[in-house]
């Protein structure tokens, strides 16, 4: 079957922008979606984390390039990987996409995040992350989508990520979730979790320091550290590129105050 995806006798994605050379069509890609992912890391919303969500997630980064973003992928796609000797991962058959992402998402959304010790969240994260990448929802942009989706999650669980560790090193994190992907119907299990473990651990280590901060910076501040207040401060920071001291905190916190009563104090 012909990939309707592709432009007839290439193997270029039809894009928004009609270019016609990969090469030309990766950069352009490259340039929207790190605005898209800025735009979207700074932003301190509430989120329902279901297959809709997702799929929100993903036209929110590739809106500019592609028709479909957004939507789910209508045909079978292999991938030929180096890191398992240029075989493909098994993704999800087209006809199982929705129910095998929100297969994941209901089991990520029901466990005790807050229980867990560190340990566990690296492990179960990471486990509910490749589970979600395996499905490869999309064409293209799964990586992107997944990784950004599932630090999102993490975080609206009172546990934050340095997700800018996942960008930096995106070949490593890519190869990653491959390696951690590798089971097969006909080969068995060759899983290899281990680099995903690594990145993932140093990312929430990072993230935990940042959290760690704020509450020093809110407490200074004369605020007790409470949930809402350090959400609030760490996307202030992410907003404005910067980090905002103990008076800058107080006010905002008492701006906070009059335009939020109930924020817990």
């Amino acid at each position: 079957m012909r990939d309707p995806y592709y432009y007839p006798d290439t193997e270029i994605l039809r894009n928004r922008l009609g270019i016609m050379d990969e090469g030309k069509l990766r950069v352009a890609e490259a340039d929207y979606v790190s605005l898209n992912l800025a735009e979207l890391a700074r932003e301190d919303a509430d989120r329902t984390f279901d297959f809709r969500e997702l799929c929100r997630m993903h036209y929110r980064i590739f809106r500019d390039i592609f028709d479909w973003a957004g939507k789910p992928r209508v045909v079978n796609i292999e991938k030929m990987e180096a890191p398992l000797g240029n075989i493909s991962v098994e993704y999800s058959d087209v006809s199982d996409i929705e129910r095998d992402a929100q297969s994941v998402l209901k089991d990520m959304n029901l466990y005790g995040w807050k229980q867990a010790s560190f340990d566990e969240t690296v492990k179960n994260f990471s486990g509910y992350m490749v589970g979600l990448w395996k499905v490869h929802p999309f064409r293209e942009g799964n990586t992107r989508t997944v990784v950004t989706f599932c630090a999102m999650f993490i975080e609206a669980q009172g546990i934050y990520i340095d997700s800018e560790l996942f960008k930096d090193n995106a070949r490593y994190m890519r190869d990653a979730l491959v390696a951690a992907s590798a089971i097969f119907s006909d080969l068995g299990d060759r899983r290899k979790p281990e680099y995903l473990y690594r990145i993932v651990g140093d990312a929430l280590e990072r993230g935990k320091a940042v959290g760690e901060d704020a509450v020093q910076r809110i407490r200074s501040a004369g605020y007790p550290a409470g949930e809402q207040q350090v959400r609030k401060v760490i996307f202030w920071d992410r907003k404005e590129r910067r980090i905002h001291g103990a008076d800058e905190i107080r006010q905002l916190l008492r701006k906070k105050e009059r335009e939020e009563p109930g924020l817990e104090r």
